[in-house]
């Protein structure tokens, strides 16, 4: 009986081998991926292969473009209408945004700007605000560029419009105002986007332009981009910040005065910069480099070309 009920078993086994060996190989796939150790894996993976996550920084740019502010006139391009990310640039945008505000007596510099949840949470470049704490608007505007704090960006944009995207709004509409035609933007601060979220686009031309109507409409611009540091919380002990401009190019180019830089990983470096000699100004943008020192050295040749010509006429 022990010796017949062991066949059995034997039996029972090898059928069960048997059925496991020429399960559909469908139904086989669709029980490892229900697993949860292969559900981390394949998200993993996804989040390696996404669209947000390609880098399209090129060396030494992606494209680049210098103008004459004056008069818009293109001293040099090259790919200039290649599409690319901003980044931190696009708080320029920010900035001509609020700057029209002002001048138009719907906000002032001494205007409080108060500090909301989402703001304490933005991460990136920051100055490390808490919700519930408020600060000047002209204390922002300098966060803004000086620090490129993107708490500071979301804060600025929430009391300007009363939302992130309602300023998002104000910006697009101004872009298209500006003919700015290859660009697009789904934020205030230029960060990598999160789930459901797109990148914020551009081009050298494009910002150009925008950098151009900064310099001439509202050249107080300058006052908040030509800042190499500045402290910020200084009422409060212990608390007190020391902001330093990400523009390396202020005292190492004569005659800069800003503008600014952005950076994020996809996107690599990108420099809006400016400078004036002898009475003219010239505007150089560099988009997307993979190499910071390259984009800066880029901006700076562009520059020193450009006066070189217009010394020449």
């Amino acid at each position: 009986m022990m010796m017949r009920m062991r066949q059995i078993v034997r039996v029972c086994l090898c059928l069960v081998f048997i059925c496991l060996i020429t399960l559909p190989a469908q139904e086989a796939a669709g029980a490892v991926r229900h697993h949860p150790r292969w559900r981390r894996v394949v998200a993993r993976t996804r989040r390696v292969v996404h669209p947000r996550r390609r880098r399209i920084a090129r060396s030494p740019y992606l494209g680049a473009i210098l103008i004459e502010a004056s008069t818009g006139r293109v001293l040099f391009e090259d790919h200039a209408d290649a599409k690319g990310y901003p980044a931190s640039m696009l708080k320029l945008m920010d900035m001509l945004i609020i700057l029209g505000r002002i001048e138009h007596g719907q906000l002032h510099l001494q205007d409080q700007v108060p500090v909301s949840a989402k703001a304490a949470r933005t991460g990136g470049s920051q100055v490390w605000l808490a919700q519930g704490e408020s600060f000047s608007v002209e204390d922002m505007l300098y966060a803004l560029m000086v620090q490129s704090a993107n708490d500071a960006a979301v804060a600025l944009a929430e009391k300007v419009a009363g939302s992130t995207d309602a300023f998002v709004a104000l910006m697009n509409q101004k872009a298209r105002e500006l003919g700015m035609t290859s660009t697009v933007f789904h934020s205030v601060h230029g960060l990598p986007p999160g789930r459901d979220q797109k990148h914020d686009v551009t081009t050298a031309r494009d910002f150009a332009r925008l950098c151009r109507v900064l310099v001439v409409q509202h050249p107080e611009i300058l006052r908040y981009t030509s800042t190499r540091a500045r402290p910020f919380r200084v009422n409060v002990p212990g608390k007190t910040i020391q902001m330093r401009t990400h523009n390396h190019l202020l005292g190492r180019v004569a005659g800069c005065d800003g503008l600014k830089t952005g950076y994020i990983w996809q996107a690599g470096f990108s420099i809006a910069a400016t400078a004036s000699r002898n009475h003219h100004r010239l505007i150089a943008v560099v988009l997307d480099s993979v190499d910071r020192k390259v984009r800066d050295a880029k901006a700076a040749e562009l520059l020193e070309k450009g006066f070189a010509v217009l010394e020449q006429h």
